[in-house]
Formats: structure tokens, C-alpha cells, sequence
């Protein structure tokens, strides 16, 4: 027979801590409590398989299940020595979720059970209080009526503030007995109206009816929303956790608080928290009364802390506190009860906290022995590690909410509004703060991205070009806020009925995906010598390295700060936008013979080279995988009249020389055609101007420093043996050529990006020519699944809502697929040839749960934006403890 039922306290322990995925955190805690002798009310839990059961059998119940609950709750009723719907002296009990991870506030709960006009009698008598008796009878209907009968929360909360105008009172305390009464009768006809049927008075009804509507709560809106928003499966159930009611609002000498070991917001080693006398759980949350400290240390004027209202009962709070993190070794979320001066433990788990506050306690805890340096890195989620990392918007400021989209790139950033890239440049530069809001962004918009404060764009998803060079510049960024329209030529934005103008003012907030119309104050986030030392712990754990994604000495420099040990892609064609070059690279296109078109590489040497020579200083002798130009050269074409003519008289030819040349390089599908290693073998002049800019910037940097680097020379889109054999030669001679005429020979690596399917199955032929292969997820995924990255942000998170994906693939790696295509690689690759290198180097590189993949297939590195670093490095030592990705706990 399948045990449902688990009891714990009373000497009654089923369950145990480790038990959370059966029990869920509430209940396996509540047994763990108990079994170390803090003071827990008894009770018994519903496990998470009956919740599957129950959602698995249209919403029907096991057989044996009611004779498991009628049995656990006959050994409440011998522990506390009460009857359940007795007259005279009722036990009444709290139905309350409980899932397997903290989802606060998201499922429903009901407080004492148990009450109807008889038994309200029974607990009047036994409490020798009436108006506590009547005051916990309306709560309880309040609670049931909303939670399980379905009616409106504020319609109960209209009959109290209509008896309290009635009886000329201000508080809820101030109402007698006899009021209560009245609200009673009030709130049963409100429900027998609303629902068409009476309020149940049978306690087993009542019972069944609770534990039915929290496992209803499971599948509420709030409920799915938060699960998708924390990676928690529906698969995973919750529990339902019966438990006999003790009453902090059964007098003065009663208390209900909530309190965590350490403090939440920063961390810092101090007791924190608050009470309320006289009063039930909801009444500190509610807001309906003002809380009060629990130190006296911290009370200001006219507060009375529980230390000196309740001396004894907070003596033995601080105590159970000790116990409790010295037991669980973390900070603890504790709720609790005081009845008439005896405490009472509700709940404990570890407590949700900022990411300063995860930092400072995982670092202190184990400087304190309470927890080993392994472990103190395992505690930091390495994704909030973007709240440190950027400003953020202050959570206390108000907000007038405009649109959403995807959340692209963390941070936030308020500013003008501008709709071009050379206004946002122009602008900039005086000293504006801009916000450049673009339908889409491409390289030619990089100066403008660069000098704006934050990005939105209308459509594009998390791997877009805005997603990705935002991210690699540190900008906050909003991509596919499809339900905004920009009008270029009105010069606004407009959202549901709201209309922003150019010029105005907006604020984004990139990491939740919103924006804001007006200006939102700001967190400016704030680094510790914490983090500098959680980083070095991680350091020592992890075996793979990490890389930045770097073009500019900003990037590099900016990656170095955050602990990169090198570039594991450069994408060369951001450097060919700058003004200084564009002419040179567009005359080069629009030649029409090879004299020509050497003609214009001959001119972007120079410029090539120092942009390798500064990164090659600045990573003072790290790896720097430089990838060899890959976009298509539309990219790089004049669009505009005037930019037409510039390049016309540049080359001295006529307009229409010009616009015919755009036509003959037009493509359809420009990402799938005449593009990467395609290009150097169609136009081998590129790549052989390439190539010599590394080996003289990096022989230069030799020279300067005494230490040469090691460039990686990397061939994007190879597809065939024969493309490496091609271009890998050109490389070979330009070096051959460079080492001739400088009398300086240098190390140098030649490998591929894998992002098509072919190279990854064709992988074990491309490695006898490669000496590394870096994995280019991002086209890779496009590939794999025959998805436009810029495109699939319109339908990706439906099919993540209906669970035909588990998460956006642009986002997180998709093992069984792409990740199939690596594995495959890697396996061929390395049977091959041992010594290969293997990296990634798509935006996944910066992805926790990707991160942990790529350490189970083998990789030596990942590389991620800049910005990024400090997540991977501390991502990678938790792939290497056995942390499969970010934790929702």
C-alpha cells in the first residue's frame, strides 16, 4: 500500500529533511523541527504524489487516501487532546501548501479549520474569550469563502469596514464579540448569495474542501506564473500539510512573527524580523496593522519589541534560531506563534535573500566553519550574480508601466527617447542620457548602441543582435516588445493606448523585460571584497576556463576586470563600422576585380592591426581566438543615397555602377549564403589581410613586451574537410610570408566554429586539419532546428508556455538536439585527435545550465559577453561540484 500520509510531531516523526521532494520544504521541515525537539504543533502531511495522483485522474483521489488522513488525524487529536468538531473542546487545524521549493504567496492556505456555530461555542469556553473565539470563526470563513468557495476577498473586507463605521471604531481589535457575531452572520449570507449554496458546517467537509483547494491552488495563474519564471516544473506537485492551530490572537499574552536568522537584504549576522501581539499569521503580512521589531536593539520611539514585550518567549526565539542554522547550516525563514507566553515553531526554510545578501552570508558562513569553501560557492545562484553587476531599479519606487518584452540584457537605464543610431551618437556626446529604440538593430547601428544608455527594440529575440552586442557592451536591453509600434517618420512609440514622443523620457528595466514611461529611480550596484573572494573559491573548483566574447579594448579590458583568462571570439566585422573604415570596406565590396579589391584590404591593414596589437596587450599573453570575418557583405552596403555617392566618388564611378553591384550581392536568405569561410575562399584577399594583421599585431606585442601572444585564428562556417584544407592554407602562407620578412616566428592555432550540423557530424575529418574547434551555438541552434533567432521571438515563449520546449533554445542550451550535435563533435573530434581544444562560444557560454552541460560533454572553455564572466566562473565550479545549472531554491 502506497503511504500518502506522513505525520510529525506529538513523538509522531515520519518524515525528515532530506524527505522535501515527497513532503515539500513546509513538511519535511515541520518533521525535521520536531525531530530535533523544537516546539511544533502536530500534524500530518499530504504528499506530492497525491497531487500528481490527484491531477493525473481528473482531480480525483487515491482510494486509501481518506483512511490514511482520518487515521493521522486521530493521533493529532490523542497529542493535543482535543476532537476534531467536538462541542466542547474542538481541535482546529491550518491546511496549508507546500511545495518542494519556496513559491511565497503563490498557493493558498486556510487557518482554523475546524469552526462553525457549535464548536465556536466549545473554543469561546475552552479560551475563556469570546470575542478571540467569534474574531477566529470570521477569519476562518473569510479565508475558506475566498480560498476555497471562490468569493471576492474584498467583499468580506467591505463588511468589516461597514461594522467599523457602524460602531465608530478605527481598528478590527476595537470590534466586541457582538460585532463579530454580526460580521458572521454577514459573511454566510454573502456566501450563500454569491455561491448559491451554504457554508459548510461539517469539519471533515470543511477538511476535504481545503485540502482540495490547495491542490487546486497548484495549477492557479500565480502559481504557473511563478513556476515559469523560476524553472519549476508542474510535474513537481505540492503537498498539503494539515496541522493543529495554536492562537497568537487569543490575548496580550499572545504573538505571531516572522523572523529570519540573518538579514535578507544584505546579509549581515543579525536577528531580523517582526511581530504582532495579539494577532494570526496573515496579520503581519496584511498590512492592516503595523508590525513591530523583535530586538530591542532595533526598535525606534514608540516600538515595543517582542525582547521586551515577551522576554522569555524571545529568549527562547534567539535559541531556537542558533539551533536552527547551526542544524540546516543557512539562514532560515521562520514563522511562528506565541500562545499565552509559550512559543510555538510554524515553519523554517531557507530564507529567499538579494544576491549581496547570498554573497556576504555564503563567504561569512564559511570564514564562521558553519559551512566548507565548496559549499559557500554552491550557495550563490551565479545568474543573480547581474544584480551586482548592474544597476537595478529601486523596488520601493513608483513606476508607470508602458510595455514589455524579453528580458535581453541586464540592468536598467532611463533616458530620451531616439530613433536612430547617429542621433543617439550625436547626442551622447553632450553629455544625454539616450535610450535607442530601433525595430531591430544591425552592426551598422554599433556607434548608437554604444553611446545610448539602454536598447529596445520591437522585435528580435534573446540571441538578436541588440540581445547580444547589448550584452557585450554591459548595455540594458528590451528585445520583441511586439506589442509596441514605432513610427519612424512620426517619430514615436506606442503600447496599449500610450504614446511615447522623441525626446521623452523612458526607463527599462532589462532584466525583468519591462518599460517604464518617465524616469524610475535606480540601485547602483555595489561590489564587496565578498565577491572578489566567493570568485577565487570558485576559481580553485572549477576545471574548465573562461573566455570573454571581445572586439573593442573596452570589452577586453572590461572582461580582465571581471577575471576572463582570454578571447574566445572576436568578431571581426564590428571593427569595420567604424567611420574611419566603412569606405574602405564598402570600396572593397563594390569591386568589381581582385586589383581592386586589394587595393581596399590594402587600406584596412593598418587598422586591423592595431585593433589586434591593443588586444593582444591588454590580454598580456592570454589565448585570443579571432574569428575571421563571417557576416554576409550586404551587411556592410551602403543603404542611403548619400552613403551611395560617397562610396561612387571614392571609386570614381557612377551611381547606378553602385546600385547594380548592391543588386548582384543581394540574397534571399543572406544568413544561409555568401558568408563566412565562403567569403575568404570566393574573395581570399579578406582573410589573407586578416591573417597578416594578426601576425604582425601579435609579433609587434612580442616585441614590446617580451612575451609573444598566441593567436587562435578561427574559420567560421566550415561545412567540409575541403574548406578548412582551403582557407587554413591561406593562413598558413600569410604566416609563412610574415615570419620571412620579420624574422619572428610565433605560435599560432588554426581551428573552426562547429554551428552547422554537417561540421559536427563531418567532425572526426574537420579535426585532422583543426586544432580547435569552438562551438557557435547560436547559428548552430538556428541550424539544428531551422529557427531565424531574429524571428522565433514571436512564438518561442508559447511553445514554452505549452511545454513543447522546456526553454527558449537561443537561452539555454537544448540538450537532446543541439546538444546531441556537440556531443557528437566532441566524440568524433577528440577521437581524432586527443589534443584538441574544444570551447563554446555562442551566448550560451554565459548560461549556468548550458555552462553545466559543456562540462559534462568535456569542454576546456566556455566564453561569454564580458559582463558575463563572473556568472561563468562561478557556473563552471558548480558544474564541476555536480550542480547541473541555476537553482530555484
Amino acid at each position: 500500500m502506497t503511504k500518502w500520509v506522513y505525520g510529525f510531531g506529538g513523538g509522531d516523526n515520519d518524515g525528515r529533511a532530506e524527505m522535501k521532494n515527497l513532503l515539500g520544504g513546509k513538511g519535511a521541515n515541520l518533521a525535521e523541527m520536531a525531530s530535533i525537539g523544537l516546539p511544533v504543533p502536530p500534524g500530518f502531511t499530504l504528499t506530492t504524489e497525491v497531487c500528481t495522483s490527484f491531477y493525473d485522474n481528473d482531480r480525483r483521489y487515491p482510494d486509501d487516501l481518506a483512511a490514511q488522513v482520518d487515521a493521522a488525524l486521530a493521533k493529532v487529536e490523542a497529542a493535543v487532546e482535543q476532537k476534531f468538531g467536538d462541542p466542547v473542546n474542538p481541535l482546529l487545524v491550518s491546511v496549508r501548501s507546500g511545495a518542494r521549493v519556496s513559491m511565497p504567496g503563490m498557493m493558498d492556505t486556510v487557518l482554523n479549520l475546524g469552526l462553525n456555530d457549535i464548536t465556536v461555542e466549545g473554543l469561546a469556553r475552552e479560551a475563556r474569550d469570546e470575542r478571540f473565539a467569534w474574531d477566529s470563526y470570521r477569519r476562518f470563513i473569510q479565508m475558506y469563502g475566498s480560498v476555497v468557495m471562490g468569493v471576492d476577498h474584498h467583499q468580506f473586507e467591505e463588511i468589516i469596514e461597514f461594522a467599523k463605521l457602524e460602531t465608530g471604531v478605527i481598528e478590527d481589535t476595537a470590534l466586541t464579540a457582538a460585532d463579530w457575531r454580526r460580521v458572521v452572520a454577514a459573511y454566510k449570507d454573502l456566501v450563500a448569495k454569491d455561491t448559491g449554496k451554504p457554508f459548510p458546517t461539517d469539519p471533515r467537509e470543511q477538511l476535504w474542501g481545503a485540502i482540495g483547494a490547495v491542490f487546486g491552488s497548484w495549477m492557479n495563474p500565480r502559481a504557473i506564473t511563478y513556476r515559469r519564471l523560476h524553472d519549476i516544473p508542474a510535474a513537481w506537485g505540492t503537498a498539503v500539510n494539515v496541522q493543529a492551530m495554536v492562537f497568537g490572537n487569543m490575548g496580550e499574552d499572545c504573538a505571531t512573527g516572522v523572523c529570519f536568522t540573518r538579514d535578507p537584504s544584505t546579509g549581515e549576522n543579525m536577528f531580523y524580523g517582526e511581530y504582532l501581539v495579539n494577532a494570526q499569521g496573515e496579520d503581519v503580512v496584511a498590512g492592516i496593522r503595523t508590525p513591530q521589531p523583535l530586538s530591542a536593539s532595533v526598535a525606534r520611539p514608540g516600538e515595543v519589541a517582542l525582547e521586551a514585550a515577551m522576554p522569555a518567549a524571545y529568549a527562547e526565539l534567539m535559541a531556537v534560531r542558533q539551533t536552527l542554522e547551526k542544524h540546516y547550516r543557512d539562514m532560515q525563514d521562520i514563522e511562528f506563534t506565541v500562545q499565552r507566553h509559550k512559543l510555538f515553531m510554524l515553519q523554517t526554510r531557507n530564507g529567499k535573500r538579494t544576491a549581496a545578501a547570498s554573497l556576504r552570508m555564503a563567504v561569512e558562513m564559511a570564514h564562521e566553519g558553519l559551512i566548507d569553501r565548496s559549499e559557500a560557492v554552491l550557495r550563490v545562484n551565479p545568474s543573480s550574480l547581474d544584480q551586482l553587476l548592474h544597476p537595478t531599479l529601486d523596488p520601493k519606487a513608483p513606476r508607470k508601466f508602458f510595455a514589455k518584452g524579453l528580458p535581453a540584457s541586464p540592468g536598467a537605464a532611463c533616458g530620451a527617447v531616439v530613433f536612430s543610431a547617429d542621433e543617439a551618437e550625436s547626442r551622447a556626446l553632450k553629455g544625454e542620457a539616450v535610450i535607442l529604440v530601433r525595430v531591430e538593430t544591425s552592426p551598422e547601428d554599433i556607434h548608437g548602441m554604444n553611446a545610448a544608455r539602454g536598447i529596445l527594440t520591437t522585435r528580435g529575440g534573446m540571441t538578436s543582435h541588440a540581445a547580444v552586442v547589448a550584452r557585450g557592451m554591459g548595455r540594458p536591453c528590451v528585445a520583441g516588445a511586439g506589442s509596441i509600434t514605432v513610427d519612424y517618420g512620426a517619430q514615436t512609440l506606442s503600447s496599449a493606448g500610450k504614446t511615447v514622443n522623441a525626446g521623452e523620457i523612458i526607463t527599462l528595466d532589462g532584466a525583468a523585460g519591462e518599460v517604464f514611461i518617465g524616469t524610475v529611480p535606480m540601485v547602483e550596484p555595489a561590489m564587496s571584497g565578498d565577491f572578489g573572494t566567493l570568485m577565487e573559491w570558485a576559481d580553485a573548483c572549477r576545471r574548465m576556463g573562461v573566455r570573454a566574447n571581445a572586439e573593442t579594448p573596452l570589452d577586453a579590458d572590461t572582461a580582465r576586470k571581471f577575471g576572463a583568462e582570454g578571447i574566445g571570439l572576436c568578431r571581426t566585422e564590428h571593427m569595420f563600422f567604424d567611420p574611419q573604415r566603412i569606405g574602405a570596406v564598402r570600396q572593397m565590396i563594390m569591386a568589381s576585380t581582385v586589383a581592386d579589391r586589394r587595393d581596399a584590404v590594402g587600406r584596412l591593414l593598418p587598422f586591423q592591426r592595431e585593433d589586434f596589437r591593443q588586444l593582444f596587450t591588454i590580454m598580456a599573453g592570454l589565448p585570443v581566438t579571432i574569428r575571421l570575418l563571417d557576416p554576409p557583405l550586404h551587411e556592410f552596403l551602403p543603404h542611403t543615397g548619400p552613403e551611395m555617392e560617397e562610396v561612387a566618388q571614392a571609386m570614381g564611378v557612377d551611381m547606378e555602377t553602385i546600385r547594380r553591384r548592391g543588386a548582384e550581392l543581394a540574397e534571399a536568405n543572406p544568413m544561409l549564403g555568401h558568408r563566412g569561410c565562403r567569403l575568404g575562399i570566393s574573395y581570399p584577399e579578406i582573410y589573407e589581410m586578416q591573417a597578416r594583421a594578426i601576425f604582425e599585431g601579435a609579433i609587434a606585442v612580442g616585441k614590446e613586451t617580451g612575451n609573444a601572444p598566441h593567436p587562435e585564428i578561427m574559420i567560421p562556417l566550415i561545412a567540409t574537410r575541403k574548406e578548412l584544407e582551403i582557407t587554413r592554407a591561406q593562413v598558413d602562407g600569410v604566416a609563412k610570408a610574415v615570419f620571412a620578412e620579420t624574422g619572428v616566428t610565433i605560435d599560432y592555432s588554426v581551428g573552426t566554429m562547429i554551428e552547422l550540423p554537417r561540421a559536427a557530424l563531418q567532425a572526426d575529418k574537420i579535426a585532422e586539419l583543426a586544432d580547435f574547434f569552438s562551438f557557435g551555438t547560436n547559428d548552430l541552434t538556428q541550424t539544428v532546428f531551422g529557427l531565424s533567432r531574429d524571428d522565433a521571438g514571436t512564438f518561442l515563449p508559447h511553445y514554452v508556455d505549452l511545454g513543447i520546449l522546456p526553454k527558449d533554445p537561443f537561452v539555454s542550451i537544448d540538450v537532446e538536439g543541439v546538444g546531441e550535435m556537440v556531443r557528437i563533435a566532441v566524440e568524433k573530434g577528440r577521437r581524432v585527435k586527443n589534443t584538441l581544444k574544444l570551447g563554446i562560444c555562442g551566448e550560451h557560454g554565459g548560461d549556468p545550465a548550458s555552462i553545466a552541460f559543456c562540462e559534462q560533454v568535456g569542454l576546456d572553455y566556455v566564453s561569454c559577453s564580458p559582463y558575463r564572466v563572473p556568472v561563468a566562473r562561478l557556473a563552471a565550479a558548480q558544474a564541476a561540484l555536480g550542480v547541473t545549472g541555476d537553482r530555484t531554491a
